[in-house]
């Protein structure tokens, strides 16, 4: 059975009701034309897009509100209820993933960074959705230790076909971390939906690993889908100046960070002199320069043929869309979009509508929907 049967439920049925925004700009790819509908803007530095079963939408700000869009209009009143945390840096409200059967049990996950007297982390928090505010909102992870630093939270999530939630925690900028798997930082960690560490998790039979620990040597993920045939978990991580991966997640598997990269460091300088290391994973695919990846996401809708299979990633620094083709788990050709609209693309998603959605990270963040050009 495709993966994509067990992940509709988590999206909601269809959106093609909803009358959104028309101000529709128009764009070529090499095989298709499509436009840029702004649906939503105005959001401070919008960070992840959820969708609901009753066809609304959920946007985080990083400034630490959760907004709500609803027949095509963004809400003025923000989500009430929220855990505290802090906003700081790259640090604030991150992502937002809906419960696998939310449109029974209501319920959502939060990730975020939050500041005690020990510094900052990323935490993830789990609370009950109702009418305009959340209920019943407890702390279900943390990362420990604590740093001084506000930057390199990680903080993207996604549940697996068994239910069980992964969450990306980045070095934090202190490289060494990652590869210390007594160190909360610099990995992936998996967790059930009560904050345990999910079942085969390598660090259950190793005390040298920490038991929520899925993978380790991740320097900073911020893009996180599961393939939705084979189930596998797709990542990408900033690199520092060059470097950027994306991998596919294998449990108990190091992928190296600071030991090997394809990156420098800022100042010009090697971080190491090895691209690769024994029992060390190499990337799927890297960019050198650093495109500085966030969002990603296959397409698995109909509005969109010619894009069927391909993945999609955002970029931060070069400010684009980037689209992948995949075939047979390798990338088999990149193509760059929306290089013209000249904006940082934080967040991509795969509407229940076959649409793509897109976020785009500034102090007037704005939600785009990419439909195919009349």
């Amino acid at each position: 059975m495709r993966l994509i049967q067990f992940l509709m439920p988590l999206s909601g049925m269809l959106l093609l009701s909803i009358p959104f925004a028309i101000a529709a700009q128009t764009f070529s790819s090499h095989n298709t034309r499509f436009s840029l509908e702004t649906v939503a803007g105005g959001l401070e530095h919008p960070w992840s897009l959820a969708f609901l079963p009753d066809g609304s939408m959920l946007v985080t700000e990083r400034a630490g509100r959760l907004r709500v869009i609803k027949s095509g209009r963004l809400l003025p009143q923000a989500i009430e209820g929220l855990p505290s945390l802090a906003v700081s840096g790259q640090g604030g409200l991150l992502d937002v993933v809906p419960h696998p059967e939310f449109a029974d049990n209501k319920t959502l996950f939060l990730s975020y960074a939050h500041r005690s007297s020990q510094g900052m982390t990323t935490r993830v928090a789990r609370g009950i959705f109702e009418g305009e505010r959340l209920k019943d909102v407890s702390t279900i992870f943390e990362a420990l230790p604590r740093s001084s630093t506000s930057r390199h939270f990680g903080g993207r999530m996604a549940f697996d076909a068994s239910g069980y939630l992964y969450i990306s925690v980045g070095d934090r900028g202190e490289m060494d971390r990652a590869q210390d798997t007594r160190d909360d930082a610099g990995g992936v960690h998996r967790i059930t939906l009560n904050g345990e560490p999910a079942p085969g998790n390598p660090g259950l039979d190793d005390p040298s690993i920490n038991d929520t620990f899925f993978t380790w040597g991740n320097r900073n993920i911020q893009g996180m889908t599961l393939h939705p045939e084979t189930g596998e978990l797709w990542t990408h991580e900033h690199g520092p100046r060059g470097g950027d991966e994306i991998n596919i997640l294998s449990s108990g598997t190091n992928y190296g960070w600071p030991e090997i990269t394809y990156g420098i460091g800022y100042s010009g300088l090697p971080i190491t002199l090895h691209t690769e290391k024994e029992g060390m994973a190499q990337p799927l695919h890297y960019w050198d320069p650093s495109i500085a990846p966030s969002g990603m996401a296959f397409y698995t809708g109909s509005e969109f043929p010619q894009w069927q299979g391909s993945l999609f990633v955002g970029a931060l620094k070069l400010r684009k869309l980037v689209r992948l083709e995949i075939e047979n788990g390798q990338v088999m050709e990149e193509e760059d979009l929306l290089t013209s609209l000249n904006e940082r693309i934080r967040d991509v998603r795969a509407g229940p509508d076959g649409s793509l959605w897109l976020l785009t990270d500034s102090s007037k963040g704005k939600v785009y929907r990419v439909v195919p050009a009349q």
